[in-house]
């Protein structure tokens, strides 16, 4: 069956849609009934309005993720619109639960005005212990997501961003521990400057790059200082340089980060770059270099893509269940730089360890140890749920955006433990 047909198929059969809703009281009873609605509901409610953190207590806030999105940057797709992007977002929602065992409802709001879909996401917040920010186009997404953060008491959390960048990043600095390069003296070239490739810039340059050691680059070339058509994001970026095209920028290079397009890494390019290259080609579904032809050119190179046929597969699976479930069993007001770093560094450590052999064999059995072909864990390590989940809700308490202890029931080794 070919893969249209059978994408249709998966999500009409044997009902529309990916997800569901389930009661999770007795509900058999005529005193079931009463408890759960009239008269017992109101017992709950007094409690909440005099106290909104009994709201934790007593409903189902504590474990539920709004999934929101206005369509303007579908996946790969564009701006096809809100109800357009309702089978990724549902698509989201499975994924939280699958990995996490999170609730998540996916939200989708008719609006490209980023007042408009701010108060809309503004007057709901209180429904839920989080919000995922999904698939909305740049540059707006900066603002509404930095707009968010300030008005909800809540984690808001634009994951095309950080999702992408904190997965990324635990790659890129596995990757150069490998190839036995220095973070403070590798020349990055990001190729891209959306929404993921500015958060993966900002976050690497967190976890050590040099700002000055880094090349990003826009449909027009080379951000430089000398440019005066940069938005404000862009021009956080700009440097001192001559360079001017990828060709000058890719020249000695010690890592490439694609999130562009197809084969916009040329073999030529490639061959200029430094000894034991790093390249990350993560447009999807057709990379800025296909790997066969990367390691063609290069053998020494390292290699990563979006796409789950490959070795080194930049998933952001690998963090945002895991994010949002530390930051949700401590109720932390928001996800943080010292959170997502955290997440990064445990996502990166777990993948230097021994792999389980159900992993290994869910993988097709083939070797996975820590080195070029294995730079990350892969989405079925049930590790990453204790491992990364337990570093963000740490962090989150170091860093004081927690309002509910260290939960006692970590680690967590799969989500059937939640």
């Amino acid at each position: 069956m070919e893969m249209k047909q059978a994408a249709l198929d998966y999500h009409a059969l044997p009902k529309p849609g990916k997800i569901s809703i389930e009661i999770s009281k007795p509900a058999e009873t005529a005193m079931d009934l009463s408890l759960a609605y009239s008269p017992g509901v109101a017992e709950p409610v007094r409690a909440i309005a005099e106290n909104p953190e009994d709201a934790y207590r007593y409903t189902a806030k504590g474990n539920l993720v709004a999934v929101i999105s206005n369509g303007s940057a579908i996946l790969g797709l564009g701006n096809l619109g809100a109800l357009a992007s309702k089978p990724v977002m549902e698509g989201k929602a499975l994924l939280f639960k699958r990995f996490a065992g999170v609730d998540s409802i996916d939200i989708e709001v008719e609006s490209e005005s980023p007042q408009a879909f701010i108060d809309t996401v503004k007057r709901i917040a209180c429904t839920f212990g989080g919000i995922n920010l999904e698939d909305i186009k740049a540059p707006e997404c900066f603002e509404i997501e930095r707009r968010l953060i300030e008005a909800c008491d809540i984690p808001v959390f634009h994951d095309d961003q950080h999702g992408t960048a904190i997965v990324t990043a635990a790659a890129m600095l596995n990757a150069l521990e490998i190839a036995g390069k220095n973070i403070e003296e590798a020349r990055l070239v990001c190729l891209g400057a959306g929404s993921a490739a500015i958060a993966c810039v900002k976050l690497l340059i967190s976890c050590g790059f040099k700002a000055e050691n880094i090349l990003m680059l826009d449909s027009k070339g080379v951000i430089h200082s000398e440019r005066n058509d940069l938005n404000q994001y862009k021009a956080t970026f700009a440097v001192e340089t001559s360079c001017r095209t990828l060709d000058d920028a890719i020249d000695g290079a010690d890592a490439f980060l694609g999130v562009s397009g197809p084969d916009l890494l040329s073999p030529k390019q490639l061959e200029k770059m430094a000894i034991n290259p790093i390249v990350f080609a993560c447009a999807n579904p057709d990379p800025e270099i296909r790997p066969e032809l990367a390691r063609e050119v290069r053998p020494d190179v390292i290699m990563a893509t979006g796409r789950s046929d490959y070795p080194n597969q930049v998933n952001n699976v690998l963090g945002f269940p895991f994010i949002f479930r530390g930051a949700l069993d401590v109720r932390a007001s928001r996800i943080n730089e010292e959170m997502k770093i955290a997440a990064v560094n445990a996502i990166r450590e777990l993948a230097k360890e021994s792999v389980p052999d159900e992993v290994v064999n869910a993988y097709g059995g083939g070797e996975l140890s820590f080195g070029p072909g294995y730079i990350i864990p892969k989405p079925m390590d049930v590790r990453l749920l204790g491992r990364v989940s337990s570093a963000v809700a740490q962090a989150a308490v170091n860093s004081g955006v927690a309002r509910a202890g260290y939960p006692a029931h970590y680690p967590l080794n799969s989500v059937s433990d939640i």
